[in-house]
């Protein structure tokens, strides 16, 4: 796996993939990811971390960011993946990794790229035959993109239709919409969807 690049600069958009130790299926459980999404809140406050989606699967996340500052998103990534770790290692008693050594990192300009990051996040666990729609998988962030929660909010919605082209949210959001839609639709007629009782492995979908 490529090194993750740790030279962040603010204003820069970053997609960040994390895996499970030996991609073993160490999230499958809906308590540890939303152990995971409880944190990734927490370092929203401590640090101020901008994330602009999210997914969270069984072996793997991903986490799409604006950096804002000198160490902030290093600083966030360590805090959530040494809590989930070590909040599951001592509810299984168990030792070892949970994560891999280092995250991967990639650069995302503002414009058409951003867009296709968005939907290819979103799209993952329909990628992987586990849902028909990115709405039934509910620890990802197209809910909040299309149904913002009233607390607990973890994406910046203002800022990522800001970065989407969007100066009102509601544009963004039915816009986002399509741009789902017409994903699902390409990836149908591709035959590259998988249904949800195809058998194949969420390791296989990065």
């Amino acid at each position: 796996m490529p090194r993750a690049n740790r030279h962040f600069l603010p204003g820069h958009v970053w997609h960040l993939t994390h895996r499970c130790h030996e991609r073993d299926f160490l999230l499958k459980f809906a308590h540890d990811r939303n152990t995971y999404l409880r944190w990734l809140f927490e370092a929203r406050k401590r640090f101020g971390l901008c994330v602009l989606n999210y997914m969270v699967t069984s072996n793997h996340v991903h986490l799409l960011v604006k950096d804002t500052d000198q160490g902030v998103i290093a600083r966030s990534v360590q805090l959530v993946a040494s809590q989930t770790a070590q909040e599951y290692n001592r509810r299984k008693a168990r030792q070892g990794a949970f994560w891999e050594d280092r995250y991967h990192a990639t650069a995302i300009e503002t414009d058409a790229h951003l867009h296709r990051c968005l939907v290819y996040i979103d799209l993952n666990m329909v990628r992987a035959g586990v849902v028909r729609h990115p709405g039934e998988w509910i620890h990802s962030g197209y809910h909040e993109i299309q149904q913002p929660p009233e607390r607990y909010r973890v994406i910046d919605l203002a800022v990522l239709s800001t970065l989407c082209g969007f100066k009102q949210i509601a544009d963004f959001q039915r816009a986002h919409h399509e741009w789902v839609r017409q994903s699902m639709e390409s990836l149908l007629q591709a035959g590259t969807i998988a249904g949800p009782n195809r058998s194949r492995s969420e390791a296989n979908v990065s």
